[in-house]
């Protein structure tokens, strides 16, 4: 279904999973991967900057938007990976650059690491090992708190706007508009849905660092300077593990980089992949 832009809206049935997300642009197969709560509409200006060279799919991972929620334990790093290496399969996509902010990040090394004929390159943003226990505690109070209905998209907007201060105005709309669904009465909820993320939250302590030590593909990580979930000391320490990765911390940003300096992100995977003779 096409909106009133550029997006052209999907759905994947894959054996375990229906998937849905969108498409924008023509070329090379460009896999974006959205953190916890989100969506992938979040992807939007970076998608736009970069349809000159990619076909962007912006996928709604399981348990978010309008893909499926399935009941249970079903939202380890092992699930998450596997309906993207599915969806790549499904397409005759592969290989793929995979983008991914910190959920999304954490299932694109894991991907690359494990299935590296499906990959063609790694941008990870705001996801690396040894991220502390009190970011990690922060994370899940804030995922359980907006599973909460509200009464208007203006409760929504100004909610999100305190969540998350650094956000510009349009990410705040993108988030509002494809994030949330009426309910009877009038109210909105998340799609995201509440079980789903305590399960995806939870799968978040799961170890990455055997993937990041042996991921064999091209892969560059990346840091917003003002974040408290990938804290200076923490990135550096995980750069450690592979000096010979590209690390970029970008100005200007907290952990929502994507959505803060898209501008940076859409140069950053240009350049990574132009420089590795990538699409």
């Amino acid at each position: 279904m096409k909106l009133d832009d550029d997006n052209t809206e999907r759905y994947w049935s894959l054996p375990r999973i229906e998937l849905h997300g969108w498409e924008t642009g023509a070329g090379a197969p460009l896999i974006m991967l959205h953190g916890i709560t989100s969506n992938g509409r979040g992807w939007d200006p970076v998608s736009d900057r970069l349809s000159h060279r990619f076909r962007a799919i912006k996928l709604d991972q399981r348990g978010h938007g309008r893909s499926g929620k399935p009941k249970g334990a079903f939202y380890s790093r092992d699930d998450f990976t596997g309906d993207v290496a599915g969806l790549i399969e499904l397409l005759d996509a592969g290989p793929a650059v995979v983008v991914g902010h910190s959920l999304g990040a954490r299932n694109a090394l894991a991907l690359g690491a494990a299935r590296p004929e499906l990959v063609s390159a790694v941008i990870a943003i705001e996801f690396t090992p040894f991220i502390e226990d009190a970011a990690m505690d922060r994370l899940d109070e804030r995922v359980a708190g907006g599973d909460y209905e509200f009464s208007s998209l203006d409760e929504i907007r100004a909610y999100l706007s305190d969540r998350y201060p650094l956000m510009p105005a349009d990410a705040i709309g993108r988030r509002t508009r494809f994030g949330y669904r009426e309910v009877d009465g009038g109210g909105y909820r998340p799609l995201a849905d509440g079980a789903a993320m305590v399960e995806t939250s939870n799968g978040l302590r799961e170890d990455i660092e055997s993937a990041l030590r042996n991921i064999a593909i091209p892969t560059m990580l990346v840091r917003g300077a003002l974040s408290k979930f990938v804290l200076a000391d923490t990135f550096r320490r995980a750069c450690g593990l592979r000096p010979d990765l590209p690390a970029v911390t970008v100005a200007d940003a907290d952990h929502y980089v994507p959505e803060e300096q898209p501008a940076e992100i859409a140069r950053l995977i240009d350049e990574f992949t132009t420089e590795k003779h990538i699409a």
